[in-house]
């Protein structure tokens, strides 16, 4: 058995040993995570584009200008989930993909700016990410329950000069709060996207309240109160206010929590 054949072992070995320890994206798509890992953030991108997770070439580019090695400075361009600590995890790329993919009609450009929440933003990645995507104009909030995790965002977006100019600009903020409660910025609390990048007991009332008519919402559930089966739904408003719903696939997210006390 040569070289090339060990390597491939060790990585598929060591996705392996990741997703029982992490959250992981239960369905065949996490089976081929191995295969769109890179040893570049551009090689990692065109890995998902050629695997399909990536379908729309303006998500493409919008991932193409963030460099994952700014967020997850250990293993940047495996696609697999990592540990950022304070319990938290930046999720694998293909995941960050799927959430962008399926809310994607909500970030092209209207007749006023876009407004994104992104709840649990960890490590800012996707929070950059979606601000990309809205050609760097509008709004979006990255919240975080822990003031360690929200300056962990802000820090990371400032590594680049790009990340650095949306933030300056005020198109990228990092808050604090409990996301289950949504977030008002400048007074205004509705939302066109809100991403949640943790699992959620329930659809919190306060969140479906904010979203806009019309929005979407992209939040990981439990499906039990074990928490141990969730899965990701697809939250639409319309814009009558009418509510669809669709259930995406099963997931292993870590879960909403408060804040730690001391």
């Amino acid at each position: 058995m040569g070289p090339a054949w060990n390597n491939i072992i060790t990585h598929q070995l060591r996705n392996s040993v990741l997703n029982l320890l992490l959250p992981f994206r239960r369905r065949p798509i996490s089976n081929m995570a191995w295969r769109c890992s890179g040893t570049s953030n551009s090689e990692l991108i065109e890995n998902l584009w050629r695997n399909q997770l990536i379908h729309d070439q303006g998500v493409k580019e919008a991932f193409l200008k963030v460099d994952r090695a700014h967020y997850a400075p250990a293993m940047p361009y495996e696609d697999s989930p990592q540990p950022i600590g304070h319990a938290a995890t930046i999720s694998a790329p293909h995941m960050h993909a799927s959430a962008i993919e399926n809310v994607l009609p909500y970030l092209t450009p209207s007749s006023s700016p876009r407004r994104i929440l992104d709840v649990g933003s960890g490590s800012g990645y996707l929070t950059h990410v979606l601000a990309e995507m809205i050609g760097g104009e509008g709004l979006v909030v990255g919240l975080e329950h822990i003031k360690e995790l929200r300056d962990l965002g802000e820090r990371n977006t400032r590594k680049s000069t790009r990340g650095s100019e949306l933030v300056n600009n005020g198109v990228v903020r990092y808050r604090v709060g409990d996301g289950r409660k949504g977030w008002a910025e400048e007074g205004e609390s509705d939302w066109d996207v809100i991403h949640v990048g943790a699992s959620a007991k329930e659809v919190h009332p306060e969140l479906l309240n904010q979203l806009k008519a019309p929005g979407c919402m992209f939040i990981p559930v439990d499906d039990d109160t074990s928490g141990i089966s969730q899965s990701v739904w697809r939250i639409e408003k319309d814009a009558q206010g009418q509510i669809k719903e669709r259930r995406l696939f099963g997931v292993r997210y870590v879960p909403l929590t408060d804040a730690p006390t001391n």
